[in-house]
């Protein structure tokens, strides 16, 4: 079975056109200032423009408000919203209602708890992001290049699908699918030549790893 592969941090044609060629099922594009990745609202516009329609564009926010939301919206074809910030489940539905689009909420993960905490998005996220906490001194709530133990997410047993987020690069991505159960997984860093640079090899590299034998339970 095929995995599922986002390539988020997205910001311009040669990386857009790697992730499409490569066999990316969603592409990310990042509307967070602080953020290395982030890209312009009229590249956004024109890149997701360009955009297969098997490939779902989605954007990334933190803690928006709806005119945050309705700027980019308006402007750019998204197919999904990513909420990585402190949104509550009311604010996933809220966000869901107001826009009309899925939505996909990160939740950071250290510990089992955390996994059990995630629960509470049930019935409101149309997808969960599991991504492993920030450090304590990091700018930003992802893409920070750090992974957590992929063995807790055995132990999940929520409904919503998923995609497994935080450290993946080309060569532990298989380890980390064998560990996790993933069936879709989210990458941006690893897939970088430096912070906001994406490198089309990696790409490559990364999507022939993730749908590869080693990576098959």
């Amino acid at each position: 079975m095929k995995l599922s592969v986002k390539i988020c941090g997205i910001s311009d044609a040669r990386g857009l056109v790697a992730a499409v060629d490569a066999g990316a099922s969603y592409v990310g594009f990042v509307f967070f200032r602080r953020s290395p990745r982030y890209i312009a609202l009229e590249t956004a516009a024109e890149l997701a423009a360009a955009l297969p329609r098997t490939v779902t564009p989605v954007g990334l926010f933190v803690n928006p408000n709806d005119s945050d939301l309705d700027s980019v919206i308006s402007h750019v074809r998204l197919g999904m919203v990513q909420l990585h910030g402190r949104e509550t489940p009311e604010r996933v539905d809220a966000v869901r209602t107001a826009f009309g689009l899925p939505v996909m909420k990160a939740v950071g993960i250290s510990t089992a708890q955390d996994l059990r905490a995630a629960q509470a998005y049930e019935d409101h996220a149309d997808w969960l992001l599991f991504d492993a906490k920030p450090p304590k001194a990091a700018t930003r709530p992802g893409g920070n290049a750090v992974s957590f133990d992929w063995s807790l997410m055995k132990s999940y047993t929520g409904t919503t699908p998923w995609m497994l987020a935080g450290g993946l690069t080309p060569r532990n991505v298989a380890k980390a699918i064998r560990e996790s159960g993933a069936r879709a997984l989210d990458v941006s860093s690893g897939v970088e030549t430096r912070p906001g640079v994406k490198s089309p090899a990696k790409i490559r590299a990364f999507l022939n790893a993730a749908n590869g034998p080693a990576s098959v339970k």
